[in-house]
């Protein structure tokens, strides 16, 4: 896997304007060795407590856009703060971590460095902080809007009407159906059978005509 260690400085084009320095002033404080990656499928970010002698470790994928790759260092900064505090003791996505990155979001919420509608999603964020981005359906459909590369032709499944076919990478065809609490129940074409769909899954919409 490719990754650069990025000088503080380098770090601000990664970064939404107005949040440089606030960042730099917790990675100082707290001896946080970031790596910044190429795309990982898996995961958006990664931290590795502090062991002898060494510094703690965040990775952030690169290839985000701006204000998710702040929330998703602030999620990791909030698993480090809550080493600092509790170690190993408590679940890594427990109501301790719950509180730590509830307060970095307040703190960078009040600095106004997101767009109106970033600030509104991560308001419910800041109630009940969810343990992967998957968890925070809202505000990836906001933050998807502010991708420099977007793929022509794509868009989540949350857009497409409800009986509207849809297309997946692999040709499968799909219509869509109602929503079953945070997924979409939808039949595919050829099979007859039903699948469940994140609403933030990128699809093309098909011509049923």
């Amino acid at each position: 896997m490719a990754v650069s260690e990025h000088p503080m400085q380098a770090l601000a084009k990664f970064l939404p304007e107005g949040s440089f320095e606030h960042v730099v002033n917790y990675l100082h404080h707290y001896k946080v060795h970031l790596t910044i990656t190429k795309e990982r499928r898996s995961v958006l970010g990664d931290y590795r407590h502090a062991g002898w002698g060494a510094n703690h470790r965040i990775s952030i994928n690169g290839n985000l856009n701006k204000y998710e790759f702040l929330i998703t260092l602030l999620h990791e900064l909030a698993h480090l703060l809550t080493f600092e505090q509790f170690r190993n003791r408590v679940d890594a996505h427990g109501r301790e971590w719950k509180n730590q990155y509830s307060i970095l979001l307040v703190d960078f919420v009040q600095h106004k460095v997101f767009p109106a509608e970033i600030e509104r999603a991560l308001r419910k964020s800041i109630l009940n902080p969810a343990a992967t981005a998957n968890g925070e359906t809202d505000l990836l459909l906001v933050l998807r809007k502010y991708d420099v590369s977007r793929r022509e032709g794509f868009i989540p499944v949350n857009d497409v009407p409800e009986g509207a076919l849809f297309a997946m990478e692999d040709g499968k065809v799909f219509r869509k159906g109602p929503r079953r609490r945070k997924r979409f129940d939808c039949v595919e074409l050829k099979t007859g059978l039903h699948y469940t769909f994140n609403p933030i899954t990128e699809v093309r919409l098909v011509n049923s005509a």
